[in-house]
Formats: C-alpha cells, structure tokens, sequence
C-alpha cells in the first residue's frame, strides 16, 4: 500500500516526527509534540568527509574507556545495525506504523500515531452497538412499511408451509404478492441505508467515534496525517461497508460483500485494516484507558483541614 508523504511519528524514534517522501525518511526529526511545518524539510548540507580511521582499534563514543561494544549492541548514542544513519536525504525506514523488515527476532506491532492497533473483537463489539442503534432506528422509522410487506408474502408463505407438510411440492395455485411487495422492499432498503448513513457518517468525520466505538474505546485515525478525518473521508469509508445493503434485494449479494469486509481486518498485516479501511486510507486504534480517580486514591491532602 502506498502512503502519501507527510510527516509521521518514526517508529525507531517514538518522540519524533519525521518526513516520509513515499520512499523513504529524509531530513532531521523534530519533537514529535511540535507543530511540523508545511512541506517536506529543507535540504541538510553534506556530511564532512570522514576522518582517517586509526590503525588500532578506538573504544566508540561514550563507551567505558578499554571496552569494545558487543556485536549487536551498540552503546548509549550509537545506532542499530538495522538502522541507517539518520538525515542527509537518504531512505530512512519503512513507512509510517511499519518496523524495518530486518528487525532481529518478531517484528514489534505498528503504532501508528503512538497508539496501539485495535483488536477485531473490540471492534466486532463496537460495530454491534451501533447495528442495534441502526436496528432501533429502523424499528421505529421503518416499522409501518415492514408490517405492509409481511401482510404482503405472508399469505404466499403460510400456503407454502401448509403444503410442505401435507408432502404436496406443486407451486400451482400458490398465492402470489402483489406489485407492491418489490416496491415495499426496495423503500426498506432504502431508508435503511439512510438512516446507517446518517448515524455514522457525520459522528465519525468530527471525532473519529460513532457511540459504539466511543463505550468500547477505538477510534479511527487517518494514517497520513494526526487530524480528524473530515466528511469527505468518512463517507468514503462508510460507502464500502454500507452501500451494499442495497444489494440485499440481489439474493443476499450485498449481505456477503459486507461479511467479506467484516472479516478483511483478520488477514489484512500490519495494519489490521478492513476493506473500508483501505479504501479511505484510515485505521482503527484503541485508546488508553483513563483511571477515575476518586477519593481514597488522594496522597495528597489538602491542607485547609482544622
């Protein structure tokens, strides 16, 4: 997957931020609480040409005097050997949440914006409070046109069931649905749509969180950039998982695409990112849980008592 160049937290460097050009890290870092400046970093001048290395062997910069480093453990100030040398406009790395690829021993896990990638089951949870938001919703918005379409098939239905169990299979005679029952069908899904549009598609351009995701504690982050993720990007996200609903006329075509997203994020590495995900280039990350405090967790008393 292609990132967009921007400035990112480095992932060797958690407190820094630097400037990803789609390739590879350039430039010097900066705090990553400071507010970067627009554009990539102006260019660093060249590096002094190297002194002369001396025929016997030199303890390396802040190491004890007479010690040599351990192969593979560099002292206080010293890179990895799985990092190259930082600034000077060469490649720095892997994009943004990724570790290098020749990191010793399991890779750690991304984080992107210096949090940890949500689990699926935390957002399995999530996405099923807001389905029984939806579904409440629908109740009593769609409620009339539902009771219609069953007053519609069910006679259909009851005479299918009634011949099943008397062994007859013929279909003559059956009675049929009138016109209204497609009609009926295609409203219902209609407003149903609607209705799942308007619930997540404006919670989650402003903060990030429909009501599901803010009682399980994720939050989904564009991955180019630390900033809300705007209307635009948030339907597009939403458009993937909740357009084809409106295929559920076609036979439950549109049901299976959604499951098939639903399930994406449990093959998608390293990111974790669902079908929806990729299309709007966000992730979902879980927040840190804040402790309440409360009064028998005070060490410091006030001193205005008697």
């Amino acid at each position: 997957m292609s990132v967009e160049p921007g400035w990112y937290v480095d992932p060797a460097d958690p407190d820094t931020r630097r400037w990803w050009d789609g390739e590879g890290w350039i430039g010097a870092p900066i705090p990553v609480d400071a507010t970067p400046p627009e554009g990539p970093p102006p260019p660093e001048p060249p590096p002094a040409p190297a002194p002369t290395p001396p025929a016997a062997p030199v303890s390396a910069p802040g190491a004890p005097a007479g010690r040599q480093p351990h192969p593979g453990q560099p002292y206080p100030g010293q890179p990895y050997p799985w990092q190259p040398p930082r600034g000077h406009g060469q490649p720095q790395g892997p994009p943004p949440g990724w570790s290098p690829g020749n990191w010793p021993g399991r890779p750690p896990e991304p984080r992107p914006h210096g949090l940890p990638l949500a689990g699926f089951g935390a957002r399995l949870i999530a996405r099923l409070i807001d389905f029984a938001i939806v579904f409440a919703l629908n109740a009593v918005v769609n409620g009339w046109f539902v009771w219609r379409l069953v007053e519609e098939v069910t006679p259909y239905w009851r005479e299918v069931f009634r011949r099943a169990l008397a062994g007859d299979t013929s279909t003559e005679g059956l009675p049929q649905p009138s016109e209204q029952a497609g009609g009926l069908q295609v409203v219902i899904l209609l407003i149903a749509t609607a209705l799942w549009l308007a619930y997540e598609v404006p919670t989650t351009a402003a903060g990030g969180q429909t009501f599901g995701k803010r009682v399980v504690g994720v939050k989904v982050l564009p991955v180019a950039a630390d900033e809300p993720l705007g209307f635009g990007r948030a339907l597009r996200r939403w458009n993937t998982l909740g357009l084809p609903t409106l295929l559920w006329y076609c036979c439950g075509l549109g049901l299976l695409l959604q499951l098939v997203d639903a399930l994406s994020p449990l093959f998608d590495h390293p990111l974790r990112q669902a079908l929806h995900d990729k299309r709007a280039q966000t992730v979902v990350v879980q927040l840190p849980r804040t402790r309440r405090t409360t009064p028998d967790d005070r060490t410091d008393p006030s001193g205005d008592t008697p």
